[in-house]
């Protein structure tokens, strides 16, 4: 019986690792996220590939005379082969956009829903305040404190001359 056991636990690991060896006899394809992207940014000057991947038939023309002498080439098929490599200019990329017309208003909406609902608590949801907190009572409790002799070393009643019934100076 013990040789059928280990026989049987012998071959589900000669089927297991077969299995996994026929799984790895194709070809790696890389992941989107390992291979290198295209990326305006002022502060990377060069992205690392070119902005156009797949080009036209035009533009493997003009790659082929931009291997030759540049002064054959004229001003818009210089742009052309700039577009190519590049998607904006400097000028571009630092223009101003109204993005922070659109973020500063959807925060002034949620500041304002935030108000609105702490509001509604206020009147709707949290009762009066408490007795405790008016001044009769507040004055109250501190009598009763310095009666008491709470704290006489270093806290409350430290801070207390009994004899001139005031605070200390």
């Amino acid at each position: 019986m013990l040789s059928s056991r280990v026989l049987s636990l012998v071959g589900r690991r000669t089927l297991s690792t077969t299995g996994c060896l026929q799984g790895h006899a194709g070809v790696a394809k890389p992941e989107t996220y390992s291979l290198p992207v295209y990326i305006d940014r002022r502060d990377a000057p060069l992205p690392d590939i070119a902005f156009v991947y797949n080009l036209t038939p035009e533009q493997k023309a003009l790659k082929e005379k931009e291997k030759g002498t540049w002064a054959s080439l004229n001003s818009k098929e210089k742009l052309d082969l700039y577009r190519i490599k590049f998607h904006e200019t400097y000028a571009e990329m630092n223009k101003s956009s109204n993005e922070w017309k659109t973020i500063l208003g959807g925060t002034l909406l949620f500041v304002g829903f935030t108000a609105f609902i702490v509001l509604w608590q206020r009147k709707y949801l949290y009762g009066d305040v408490p007795h405790t907190f008016s001044d009769d009572w507040l004055a109250m409790q501190t009598k009763r404190m310095l009666d008491m002799r709470i704290n006489p070393v270093e806290g409350f009643s430290a801070k207390w001359d009994y004899d001139k019934n005031e605070w200390k100076k």
